[in-house]
């Protein structure tokens, strides 16, 4: 045992973590050079990398669907992070900015996470085969949670412009968390069998790998490896994020464009272990990191972003605007067309992957 520890502890995914916590330390509160940019942008990847390895060992130790949920609420701190320090530093650009990420998280989930696991599931062994009743209530729940979230501010009168007031933006904030709450407890406890993976046949599979999973110990360095990393995506981020504003400006994009890569930035690891997962032919895995991503962006992110807004000046707008409850109507639409059946081909992953190459080309050019 102390020889596998040992063994662990020399890995990249163990350093890169350390040294990214390093150059925080040093560049913390500083102006950076394009260099230093380069540099901590480069240890960025490296630690959100290192975080997809340290939680996947995690998810491995616990076991789905309860390995699922370490990543999303891990990639929901990193993004609640970095709004609440964008929005405390940016002024009136940034009051639209927690309705840019949370929307571009919704939309990367359901559409790119959720086609591109569909295509490789179904590349594999030409149909992906899932559990509708599991995938199905979740993707309601992301439906509802979103709507009331970022569709009804754009329709409610008691402020001016596409705000809730404090009583509606406390209630959203309420809704969101309870389905949230309600969700793991279903998904966790009472209905457990809907988010495992199944053999074509419908069979649920209730052993995620055939190799034995890591001891405690070693689960345990993870999670402590893990939180590390973390630390340093949202750090680094940060340092790096007025660099990322300036580019946006610089060459004439819009401001939801900052949104759009913070959501894909956070993303990335659930993006990585979905593949991986769609490629091991657990094509439900995908999805409840797919779905249970997009409902844990609004479902924690809305409350934590209210709970801020005590602290936080300036108007919180959360409204979409027409061509984007547009999306994510036709979103909704399309995939229950795709969750229904509980299986799915090439079609489908390629449709809701269009739907993500709109997303991102309107939010580019509006």
């Amino acid at each position: 045992m102390a020889a596998k520890i040992r063994s662990y502890l020399t890995q990249w995914t163990v350093f890169v973590p350390v040294i990214a916590i390093v150059t925080l330390a040093f560049t913390w509160g500083r102006d950076l050079s394009p260099l230093v940019v380069v540099v901590a942008a480069a240890l960025l990847g490296g630690a959100v990398l290192a975080a997809v390895h340290h939680a996947e060992v995690v998810a491995h130790r616990v076991g789905e669907p309860f390995g699922s949920l370490v990543l999303a609420v891990a990639v929901t701190i990193i993004e609640v992070a970095l709004i609440v320090t964008l929005m405390i530093s940016g002024g009136e650009k940034a009051q639209s900015l927690a309705r840019d990420t949370v929307f571009a998280a919704v939309m990367i989930t359901c559409n790119g996470l959720l086609g591109i696991s569909l295509l490789v599931g179904a590349l594999r062994r030409h149909v992906a085969v899932f559990n509708a009743e599991g995938t199905g209530g979740a993707f309601a729940t992301v439906a509802t949670i979103a709507t009331l979230s970022l569709v009804v501010p754009s329709f409610t009168t008691s402020r001016p412009g596409p705000q809730f007031s404090p009583a509606q933006l406390a209630f959203a904030a309420v809704a969101s968390l309870s389905l949230y709450a309600l969700f793991v407890t279903v998904q966790t406890r009472r209905h457990r069998d809907y988010f495992l993976p199944i053999t074509s046949s419908g069979k649920v599979i209730d052993v995620e790998e055939h190799l034995d999973p890591p001891s405690s110990r070693l689960a345990l360095a993870s999670l402590g490896v893990l939180m590390v990393a973390l630390v340093a995506v949202v750090g680094l981020a940060k340092g790096v994020s007025p660099s990322i504003e300036a580019g946006v400006e610089s060459i004439g994009l819009p401001q939801a464009v900052v949104g759009v890569v913070i959501a894909l930035l956070v993303l990335l690891p659930e993006t990585i272990a979905a593949v991986r997962a769609a490629a091991r032919d657990r094509v439900q895995t995908s999805l409840n990191l797919a779905i249970g991503s997009a409902m844990a962006s609004i479902g924690l992110t809305i409350p934590a972003i209210a709970i801020a807004m005590i602290w936080l000046e300036g108007p919180l707008l959360l409204g979409l605007g027409g061509t984007q409850m547009v999306l994510l109507g036709l979103t909704v639409v399309v995939g229950t067309l795709t969750i229904v059946p509980g299986r799915a081909n090439v079609l489908q992953g390629g449709v809701h992957l269009a739907l993500m190459a709109a997303f991102l080309f309107l939010a580019a050019s509006p």
